[in-house]
């Protein structure tokens, strides 16, 4: 494996980017704005009626935010006009046949032109209805493949998967495929189209149920994700939806040059454009506001396990690295973890301790004005414990009142349902985040570290590309990186 001048190798080409609202997509689209000014073009996948409705969602959600901010003072008056020039957002969808876009002249140009797509499309939800996440990470990415074949120039298709298509497999997970049909587990019978039809005749069945409601369908669709995912060893439908799109991606690419890359927990920008860019509540952060906000009695977690994380802009930078390194290399299929657990591993009570320096200091001021006090809170470091306390805390409370609303006529019904919900969505969340919380899982990043020794050995563009999180001090990265940029962008 070589790697030529990463700035070259952007210049004059062009790129078409799938889920270009995204997160990561966005720092991605940021990025290269920023650093190759000389690329030629990025077309930009929308979901989106029409091509004005595509700018519009892109200019909104991408532009608009303090994410462009740099771009922003570069550019200044001019910086719509550079976008005209480089950017063209196209309304689509990948769920659908030439991704959705229906401007025949368009996907013409597009055929004609595209040096390197890059498929960051994805629904990410654990549990997501199975018919959208099968949809959007498996023969979304067929399609999106689909796609890349028919462009005349194309170099390489870079599909972003995620390192937990490994499930819940202890020890080192290495940068291998996953072969179309064999189950984590070992079970028998896993098929694609199966699957596809098993959707099918759940969505017909549920149809002729007169007492459903949208909210029965999706909570069905949700429990059958749930229950295929964990039928072949998977913890959860974003996990297995997304290694059958690996699966499908590997059966099907034929000479296509291939990268799949699997990130880790994706936090904050480290460094670049600024330090602390985040949005929406990603997996860490949803315990970082509760805890910050006083809403958070225990922590349920191992605090001597690793958590695999990864700051986005060091992910996006791996991501240009690789589509440089393995551009125009015919029949290849490289796979790249992007984490710490090898290299700079991060333990779980680094990340509580981190959370409490941090809201000591800096207490989040409530909707009363006054600062939230938070201390040391209980730790659960079994699921056996957190059913204990659990039990104690809340179901044996609810007994309680399910008694007493009996013996008062469901004169308690309100209360009773209320608190009913609140505990099944609480132990809910904690099936499908138990994975996380108690891993004993460790990526190999083996690939990623060869490549990494190319982008250094390239001497000024090191500094620009950097992706080794070796260099980070976790207490010092998530004290003043992280929690203060979810707090700013995330808290609400």
């Amino acid at each position: 494996m070589e790697l030529d001048n990463i700035l070259d190798f952007l210049d004059s080409k062009t790129i078409l980017i799938t889920g270009a609202t995204g997160f990561l997509a966005k720092i991605f689209v940021e990025k290269i704005l920023r650093v190759q000014p000389n690329v030629k073009r990025l077309y930009l996948l929308v979901r989106a009626t029409d091509a004005k409705s595509a700018l519009q969602r892109f200019n909104k959600e991408a532009v608009a935010k303090d994410l462009f901010n740099v771009l922003k003072e570069k550019h200044g008056a001019n910086l719509q006009c550079f976008l005209s020039e480089k950017v063209t957002p196209v309304a689509g969808d990948i769920t659908y046949e030439n991704l959705g876009v229906k401007d025949s002249g368009l996907i013409e140009e597009m055929w004609g032109n595209i040096d390197v797509v890059v498929n960051v499309a994805a629904t990410t939800n654990f549990d997501e209805r199975y018919d959208s996440a099968l949809a959007l990470n498996t023969f979304g990415a067929k399609n999106v493949l689909n796609f890349a074949s028919k462009c005349a120039k194309i170099k390489l298709l870079l599909h972003v998967s995620t390192a937990y298509v490994s499930g819940e497999t202890p020890g080192l997970i290495l940068e291998t495929p996953y072969q179309l049909g064999n189950a984590l587990n070992g079970a028998h019978g896993l098929d694609i189209n199966t699957e596809k039809n098993i959707i099918e005749e759940k969505l017909k069945e549920l149809s002729y149920d007169e007492t459903a409601t949208d909210k029965s369908i999706t909570l069905a669709m949700k429990d059958l994700g749930i229950e295929r995912a964990n039928k072949f060893g998977w913890p959860n439908t974003y996990v297995f939806t997304k290694a059958l799109g690996e699966m499908i991606l590997g059966h099907m690419k034929g000479d296509m040059p291939l990268v799949i890359l699997r990130p880790t927990i994706i936090t904050s920008t480290y460094k670049e454009p600024f330090p602390g860019w985040i949005e929406g509540i990603r997996t860490l952060d949803s315990l970082a506001v509760g805890y910050g906000k006083g809403q958070l009695s225990c922590f349920l977690g191992d605090p001597e396990s690793v958590i695999d994380v990864i700051p986005a802009d060091m992910v996006v930078n791996a991501m240009i690295a690789t589509m440089v390194a393995h551009a125009n290399q015919p029949s290849c299929e490289t796979i790249y973890h992007i984490g710490s657990s090898i290299s700079n591993p991060l333990k779980y009570k680094s990340i509580q301790q981190s959370g409490y320096n941090y809201f000591s200091k800096h207490p989040w001021i409530n909707k009363e004005g006054k600062p939230v006090i938070v201390g040391q809170v209980k730790v659960l470091n079994s699921m056996a414990s957190f059913q204990r306390y659990f039990s104690l805390r809340y179901l044996l409370p609810l007994q309680g009142l399910q008694v007493a609303n009996l013996a008062l006529c469901h004169a308690l019904n309100g209360t009773y349902s209320s608190l009913k919900r609140k505990t099944n969505f609480v132990l809910r969340l904690v099936e499908l985040y138990k994975p996380y919380l108690f891993s004993k899982s460790f990526y190999d990043d083996m690939n990623a570290e060869k490549l990494r020794q190319l982008v250094r050995a390239n001497g000024v563009e090191a500094s620009m590309f950097y992706f080794d999180p070796k260099i980070i001090k976790w207490d010092v990265y998530f004290e003043h990186t992280h929690i203060p940029g979810a707090v700013k962008y995330v808290f609400k």
